[in-house]
């Protein structure tokens, strides 16, 4: 949606050039109005304008400062000078500085339009550019790492992707097959020296480290890579070429003391090294970092510069924790976000998994229970509200000591409560809106005569002006500004049928500075003058 703003010190211009001109033929939804450079600035820092529409003579802040401002803090705005002086000069000066176009009062609205849609047209193509193909397949290749160790992270905390889905994204990512393969986790941790480094120089090193691996590895093993929540880095790796079992952990182990003396010698710090035993990807991925995790934890500890290799025992598929519960995205994170059909749809998965490997298991009830229970509590207080005024009488379960002996049991009840939660704040947030619609409303009949902009009414609901004229279009199908036009002109209709007072002063009441722009927007919205339409109806 494309921005508007019009700035002149003459407020019967700027209403004019607003309430007159067939701004939407050309798609812009949202017109600004400020009548001082100042204000136009205190506009532009709040919502994004695409295109000013400016005064070059202004007291204070004059039309050509005001474009040098835009130019330096909101490069991406275009600024169209609208001028009475015809003077070479201030157009020369104009072009200097930046502005897209120079008009001289009085504008007609074909040339108006015209002169608006070519700098949208301009404003398109520079962002046609930005969307390119090119241009994003070059942010695409700068960004791989990041993007590629995002994705790993996310495996390794157990989040579940289709196979087609991590597949395809495997493939956009240009990373090695690692599907149903065999591979091991090594896992890295920078100590002494390097924990004084600065953020800027740690990153440094640890790109540096990251480069010895693939370096030394790269002969026998394909290799991906993430820095992981602990400081860890993390590289997950698989055969390029058949090694003799025989062969293998030595070399292995061979290659990771080598890592660890060059890293030593070369960047001057110390690491220990974990590699982990074997397992399939990506079913055996999350075991196998959380076997290495806590393996650091409890055989290597605080200890540094040692190298330790896991035993080749078969993977443990099944973990005595809950999985599904700790993957992410958590109940919390999906509660924020209000996505409720995906915290059914978590809590439907987590009672699967208790029914199969927990149901008999009175501690892992409990544990879930808890779980569920500090999160609904959590979204409910955060939202400023009491659970049991959320969940009614299902609140009364959780004060019984230990309110449930079975999987089915917790499942019923957590997935009626998160129904009723899902319901209340609903229905709160449509209160709260319908209540923000009717007090913009009244605001709006109330001062119709003063101040009835964006800004005015957004300082009146205590918002953000761009919150409001969003949950107003979102809300009544309508553009605030579209109302306010309509109740002036229903109240003008009213007035002149049924009222004795002179047109100036109608214009007046309705907050028209001038009667001139007032006959500009009864004719454009009734097809007649106000005092034609007064002759008609009396």
């Amino acid at each position: 949606m494309i921005q508007l703003l019009i700035v002149d010190d003459e407020a019967h211009v700027v209403d004019r050039l607003h309430a007159t001109i067939d701004w939407a033929s050309l798609g812009i939804e949202q017109i600004f109005k400020a009548y001082s450079g100042q204000e136009a600035l205190e506009l532009l820092e709040q919502f994004s304008i695409d295109i000013v529409l400016t005064d070059i003579q202004m007291p204070g802040i004059t039309g050509l400062q005001l474009i040098a401002e835009i130019n330096r803090r909101w490069p991406k705005t275009k600024c169209i000078l609208l001028s009475g002086y015809s003077d070479f000069n201030y157009a020369k000066e104009a072009i200097l500085q930046g502005t897209e176009d120079y008009l001289l009062k009085p504008v007609t609205e074909k040339d108006l339009l015209g002169t608006v849609k070519r700098v949208m047209d301009k404003l398109q193509k520079e962002w046609q550019e930005v969307f390119s193909t090119r241009r994003l397949a070059y942010t695409f290749k700068e960004n791989l790492p990041l993007l590629r160790g995002n994705l790993l992270n996310d495996l390794l905390q157990g989040r579940n992707l289709t196979e087609t889905s991590l597949q395809e994204k495997m493939q956009m990512l240009e990373l090695p097959d690692f599907h149903g393969q065999a591979c091991v986790c090594m896992m890295i941790r920078l100590e002494s020296d390097f924990l004084d480094y600065d953020m800027r120089r740690l990153s440094l090193m640890e790109y540096a480290i990251s480069n010895m691996v693939e370096e030394l590895f790269a002969e026998k093993f394909d290799t991906w890579s993430t820095k992981d929540a602990h400081d860890y880095l993390v590289f997950i790796m698989k055969r390029k070429i058949a090694i003799s079992e025989k062969e293998e952990p030595a070399w292995l182990e061979r290659t990771a003391a080598v890592l660890q003396s060059a890293v030593n010698n070369y960047l001057k710090g110390k690491i220990s090294i974990l590699l982990s035993s074997w397992g399939e990807f990506p079913s055996d991925l999350t075991t196998l970092y959380h076997a290495s995790l806590s393996a650091f934890r409890k055989r290597i500890g605080s200890e540094h510069e040692l190298l330790m290799r896991l035993g080749d025992e078969a993977v443990q598929t099944e973990l005595s924790a809950l999985q599904r519960l700790y993957e992410p995205p958590t109940l919390n994170h999906l509660l924020e976000a209000a996505r409720w059909e995906d915290t059914a749809d978590k809590l439907t998965q987590i009672f699967d998994e208790m029914g199969t490997k927990f149901s008999e298991s009175q501690e892992h009830l409990l544990e879930v229970y808890f779980s569920i229970a500090s999160a609904f509590a959590y979204i409910a207080h955060k939202n400023g509200r009491q659970l049991h005024q959320l969940i009614g009488g299902d609140y009364e379960k959780m004060t019984e000591g230990i309110p449930f002996r079975t999987v089915n049991q917790l499942r019923d009840w957590s997935l009626r409560s998160l129904q009723r939660m899902r319901e209340d704040m609903d229905q709160e947030r449509q209160d709260s809106r319908t209540t923000l619609i009717n007090d913009i409303r009244s605001f709006i009949e109330q001062h119709l005569a003063s101040d009835v902009s964006l800004q005015s009414i957004a300082d009146h609901v205590y918002l953000h002006p761009v919150y409001v004229s969003k949950i107003y279009k979102v809300e009544t199908g309508d553009n605030l500004s579209d109302y306010v036009s309509r109740v002036r002109m229903d109240k003008a209709a009213y007035l002149l049928k049924n009222g004795q007072e002179k047109i100036y002063e109608i214009a007046t009441q309705l907050g028209y500075q001038r009667p001139h722009s007032f006959n500009h927007a009864f004719k454009k919205h009734y097809g007649m003058t106000p005092q034609e339409y007064r002759d008609h109806y009396s």
